[in-house]
């Protein structure tokens, strides 16, 4: 029987030894470094699709741009104390926040529906673009309220961004905003009134496409149930802008919601349905693709972004 050899300190620092002079043999098939490359910044895909049942359901990226000391705008009502030890916990930063505007298509098979507008004809345009749709392929704008983000992309210099489509609405909300005496609205909105259609909670737009009352963001703020082959998702448009300082603490005070308490129902009335059974949404302000799912949690809600579920076909 053959004595196996044992291996040294020698036997280590002569392979070690051996190393350079092998390197050396390979250096000249080794490929060299290439040129510094530009640092790009940081970036993402301007859309993302899902199926639903029959329907394709495409988000958008309309804008982004990171805003400065978020507690001007979430949790007017809580301690600076608060707000830090909330944020500290999800891992997020205090000092600044980063917004995302997050225009959505429904391809319905027969109509493509587009739900708000985002910030200004050149950041919808290019979304749609990247996303393979022409702006005159739009059938239907859905506004679920009138802030400036939300119908900024109606019209430019140009003049009408969706020249084929029809306009429609909540009426309590055109009603409010009608008499606001409100620049944008009345640049942007108010030229489209012969195209625009007025709904109310449980108002159709198109066949699986429902309206859902969700005041107090804005009068007549409007979330939507979006039905397909037994499959349903909710876009809730402004309902909570934030997934964590919304969703968990849906009585947080939030700068730009009109009334206050009717806003704060109404993230816990729309949330607590989500959460109850298990129906996928899209936020128009949540981090992109702006797709996830919310569980109850404490006093408040948890925000689980999408991952699979939505792309795993039924063939698989």
């Amino acid at each position: 029987m053959t004595k196996a050899k044992r291996f040294t300190r020698r036997d280590a620092l002569l392979a070690g030894a051996a190393l350079p002079l092998a390197g050396a043999a390979l250096g000249a098939s080794a490929p060299r470094a290439r040129a510094k490359a530009e640092m790009m910044g940081a970036g993402m895909a301007p859309f993302h699709r899902i199926k639903l049942g029959e329907f394709e359901v495409t988000t958008l990226l309309g804008g982004t741009r990171t805003v400065p000391n978020p507690q001007e705008i979430f949790g007017l009502n809580v301690t600076p104390e608060e707000f830090a030890e909330a944020s500290s916990a999800a891992f997020i930063p205090t000092d600044k926040a980063q917004f995302y505007f997050t225009p959505t298509v429904i391809n319905t098979g027969d109509e493509l529906v587009l739900f708000d507008t985002g910030l200004a004809p050149e950041g919808i345009t290019g979304a749609l673009a990247a996303a393979g749709y022409a702006p005159d392929q739009v059938d239907v704008v859905v506004l679920t309220h009138m802030h400036g983000d939300h119908i900024g992309g109606l019209s430019g210099d140009a003049g009408e961004t969706f020249p084929n489509a029809r306009y429609v609405t909540g009426s309590l909300e055109h009603n409010h905003w009608s008499q606001a005496g409100n620049e944008g609205f009345d640049a942007k909105v108010k030229p489209l009134n012969e195209k625009l259609t007025f709904l109310d909670d449980g108002g159709s737009v198109a066949s699986g496409i429902t309206a859902v009352s969700a005041f107090g963001h804005t009068p007549g703020h409007m979330a939507y149930m979006i039905e397909s082959a037994g499959q349903n998702l909710v876009l809730i448009g402004d309902t909570a802008n934030h997934y964590v300082w919304s969703l968990a603490y849906p009585d947080w005070e939030v700068r730009f919601d009109a009334d206050k308490a009717a806003a704060a129902q109404s993230r816990r009335k729309v949330l607590g349905m989500l959460a109850a059974d298990k129906v996928p949404f899209i936020g128009y302000h949540m981090p992109f693709p702006a797709l996830g799912y919310v569980e109850a949690r404490g006093e408040g809600f948890h925000y689980v972004p999408a991952s699979y579920q939505l792309f795993m076909s039924d063939e698989a």
